[in-house]
């Protein structure tokens, strides 16, 4: 048994659940504030009488649905908040993170902020002591990520003993007209994920410490032959270790 939990505070994130037919799920995902309402398919419940419960409790709505209240885990969160582009998704993300090897206190680089879901994991596992440097092209979701990452971030020192770490640097910037930025710079780990991540490879592989590994997120296998077919064309120092597809199979368990 672990420190007893605190009790939910305004300012903070809390998830709701709300049990559906066919034996699924509905998740609401909300920031308390004194004079705010959740609502939700079977009744409103005032965030006020969420403020100052444990998480794990069961609430009534005003239309007597039970919903169980708690805080966030990051891929929830990630799955709930604000988006702009599509999103990494965790299960991807779990996969990227395990074939990098990222350490706490590395330096990490990512092209393509897009939502900031990608940037919360790496500033996860890289720790307090480590940096995560973030290029993203579009004014629009350079200005999500940030929104995103900072929303979490003040919500999680709210609810809990620890502070998140502040190790992001979201840039405003084409990856392909960085070259000057890189050469200060040693990377751990390289993760792109961009449209074409080809234009990429040339900027960040001077950086790329020896044998440290550059991840690549597309979403077909077309991408993937374009962008080995550059590599090759243009002779740069990779070796293709792995090309994966993550897939999840959910299962519903339920008396016969």
């Amino acid at each position: 048994a672990g420190p007893r939990p605190s009790p939910f505070r305004a300012g903070e994130l809390a998830l709701a659940e709300v049990r559906r037919k066919h034996n699924t799920t509905l998740k609401l995902l909300c920031r308390l504030a004194a004079e705010a309402v959740l609502t939700s398919p079977g009744g409103v419940l005032p965030h006020r009488d969420i403020i100052g419960q444990l998480p794990g409790q069961m609430l009534r709505t005003s239309g007597g649905a039970r919903l169980l209240l708690r805080r966030p885990s990051l891929d929830e969160y990630v799955l709930l908040m604000p988006r702009g582009p599509t999103i990494a998704y965790p299960k991807d993300v779990s996969a990227l993170l395990m074939m990098m090897d990222i350490h706490p206190g590395d330096t990490v680089l990512e092209t393509g902020s897009g939502s900031g879901a990608m940037s919360l994991f790496l500033s996860r596992a890289v720790g307090p002591k480590g940096r995560v440097l973030s290029y993203e092209i579009r004014d629009d979701h350079h200005s999500l990520a940030k929104k995103n990452y900072r929303h979490w971030r003040s919500a999680w020192e709210i609810g809990h003993m620890d502070e998140w770490p502040d190790n992001v640097e979201f840039i405003l910037k084409d990856i392909s007209t960085a070259a000057a930025d890189m050469k200060s710079v040693t990377l751990d780990a390289v993760v792109l994920d961009m449209l074409n991540p080809q234009c990429a490879l040339p900027v960040v592989h001077p950086s790329l410490k020896q044998g440290g590994v550059c991840a690549v997120y597309l979403a077909n296998i077309t991408q993937v032959i374009d962008l080995l077919d550059r590599i090759r064309s243009c002779k740069l120092p990779f070796l293709c270790e792995r090309i994966i597809e993550v897939t999840h199979r959910s299962w519903s368990v339920l008396p016969a």
